[in-house]
């Protein structure tokens, strides 16, 4: 299918789906008109109608989307924090115990509402919020408000694919991309059925179809389907496992949650694609509330089926369908099941489906990052393009030291750079957003030693250990005197209080001096006045092997050691974190679990 402007790409990664209720106030009541109107006002401090773009995120449809954000990327607690500030704020009342004397005026009825407050008085009240520790639960409420915000505000796209505000900050996306448009079929196509297209009148036909030995029970509304082997999940692990169990001669049906792309339906839209490719849209945060808060990423790339919730039954899987046009459940019986859901949904699948192992769902280890950013302005460097032109990843050098961390340079779209940059003040912000397109990242990853858990689906907590702490710090360093021998004008790191330094004309000593305030912070909800938000974009460890079932979830052949049959073939099942992206190892692993399991059913 193509666009208007001849680009090959899903749907689904083109935006603009305002249509489908999706992007539009559609919060079901959770949050009434005078919170939208207090909520905007704060967007309106964030993102101030001030030059660079007169646009600020206060306007429609950015509010709207933000609340639609909270209600579906916010856990409960989030979700409430950010409704009672919103209650409390829409009243007078409560705008004064949360904003002191900046609410109060000289004219009736002498205590204005937030949203009543002059701009200038609303930045000052947000400020407060951000630096004094006993406001530590609004402080997280607003830095959830501003990711969410940010975010929206510089992925939304038009109808022609493009947003006002990416021409201020030198940001293009190419629309016209040179794609073969004699479009080849999909390479899972013949294999595959994408129930978000069916229907109850279609389904059982379509999985007849495909050569799978299908049944209904229309007493319990329930589609029964026969196969060799069930795997949940179509990723590094369940991709490997189901194609050595297939050439093995089985029967194998996979499930997944996510939509099927191939590869030309790829689009460079950065807030589609985060929704779609994303587990919860790359935004899922940790629970913990003194430790550095998560936003942890977990590609959810789809490549069988459509959106499910999975659930394990004694020999099989059954899932419910979210496609409404479906009310069948699927009841897939199989020889051997393998849970390769990932890290994240693994321990959860296996939870709810009554496996009691301590085992499963802690150990979880997540590489975390800080990152350290330099300013390269064009008429003061002798790099060429902008950061988001290029390959992702061109060069590696092992320096052979025995360093505790790596260094790498991530690809961040212009939402994913706003919502991570600090905050100080608007002017600040919107300075900062201008030099985008000549700021490179580079980023401190360590192996962790510390773990977290992760029991029931979205909720995971994570303590980040004092010597983690130390060697992000001592990478994130080294990130920066690599960046000032780049050449760069001006560096920094995503500190709370916009920790920076200008590299013109400052000698050797001046820039230890400055390393010397470097630092792994706590997290926004610490007793601290400065404080970090960390990132990850690898899970692993949450139901590893174990020689016994007190030293893991699953055997070495990767078997629940509750229930025979059960199969576990993703990063989950690692011992320890990997140190560097586990992809490779996590296929790895699979592959030899899998030809172990093709042996098993021989």
């Amino acid at each position: 299918m193509y666009d208007e402007n001849g680009r090959d790409c899903h749907p689904l990664l083109r935006g603009k789906r305002d249509s489908d209720g999706d992007n539009n106030n559609n919060n079901n009541g959770c949050f009434s008109s005078s919170d939208i109107e207090t909520l905007s006002s704060i967007c309106e401090v964030i993102l101030p109608p001030i030059p660079f773009n007169s646009n600020s995120n206060s306007q429609y449809p950015v509010p709207n989307k933000i609340v639609d954000l909270v209600l579906k990327r916010g856990f409960l607690e989030a979700v409430l924090v950010v409704k009672l500030v919103l209650i409390l704020l829409s009243t007078r009342l409560g705008t004064l115990f949360l904003s002191g004397s900046l609410c109060l005026s000289g004219k009736w009825p002498f205590v204005n509402s937030f949203s009543a407050i002059p701009l200038h008085k609303r930045e000052k009240v947000v400020q407060k919020w951000l630096k004094h520790s006993f406001m530590t639960p609004i402080r997280l409420g607003f830095v959830f408000i501003k990711t969410l915000c940010l975010l929206a505000f510089f992925t939304q796209v038009g109808e022609e694919g493009d947003n006002p505000a990416w021409e201020a900050i030198d940001y293009h996306v190419d629309m016209n991309e040179d794609h073969i448009l004699d479009r080849k079929e999909r390479p899972l196509q013949k294999s595959m059925v994408e129930v978000m297209n069916e229907s109850d009148q279609t389904l059982v036909q379509s999985l007849l179809q495909k050569g799978l030995d299908v049944k209904e029970n229309l007493k319990e509304n329930i589609c029964k389907i026969k196969c060799d082997v069930v795997i949940v999940g179509s990723g590094c692990g369940g991709g490997v496992a189901a194609a050595i169990l297939a050439k093995s001669g089985q029967k194998v049906v996979v499930l997944e949650k996510g939509n099927y792309f191939s590869q030309t339906d790829y689009s460079q839209l950065e807030g589609p694609s985060l929704d779609q490719l994303y587990e919860s849209g790359g935004i899922l945060p940790t629970l913990d509330a003194k430790d550095p808060q998560l936003e942890v990423a977990q590609r959810s790339i789809g490549q069988l089926a459509s959106r499910h919730h999975p659930r394990c039954y004694e020999n099989g899987v059954i899932a419910q369908v979210l496609n409404r046009k479906i009310s069948k459940k699927l009841h897939i019986e199989a020889k051997v099941t393998i849970s390769a859901c990932g890290s994240l949904l693994t321990p959860p699948l296996m939870i709810s489906s009554g496996l009691r192992n301590p085992n499963i769902g802690r150990n979880l280890h997540l590489h975390p990052v800080l990152m350290a950013w330099g300013y390269f302005p064009e008429n003061d460097s002798d790099l060429n393009g902008k950061n988001y032109e290029g390959g992702i990843l061109t060069s590696v050098h092992k320096s052979g030291s025995d360093s505790d961390y790596i260094l790498e340079v991530p690809a961040l779209g212009p939402g994913a750079f706003a919502a991570l940059c600090p905050w100080e003040n608007g002017q600040d912000f919107k300075e900062r957003m201008l030099k985008y397109s000549r700021t490179a990242h580079v980023f401190s990853l360590v192996k962790d030693s510390g773990s977290g858990e992760v029991k029931t689906e979205g909720r995971i907590s994570y303590r980040i250990s004092e010597l983690d702490k130390e060697n992000l710090k001592k990478g994130l360093r080294e990130a920066l005197r690599i960046l000032i021998a780049a050449g760069a004008v001006e560096v920094g790191t995503h500190r709370s209080d916009g920790q920076r330094m200008e590299c013109k004309g400052i000698n050797g000593k001046e820039i230890e001096e400055f390393l010397e305030t470097v630092h792994a912070a706590d997290g926004p909800m610490s007793m601290v006045k400065d404080w970090n938000i960390y990132c990850s974009a690898h899970q692993m460890g949450s139901c590893r092997m174990g020689k016994n079932e007190k030293e893991g979830g699953v055997d070495e052949n990767g078997e629940s050691w509750e229930a025979e049959g059960l199969y576990v073939c993703d990063a989950s099942i690692l011992p320890t974190a990997v140190g560097v992206n586990p992809m490779i190892t996590i296929q790895s692993t699979a592959y030899c679990l899998s030809e172990r399991i093709a042996d098993i059913l021989r």
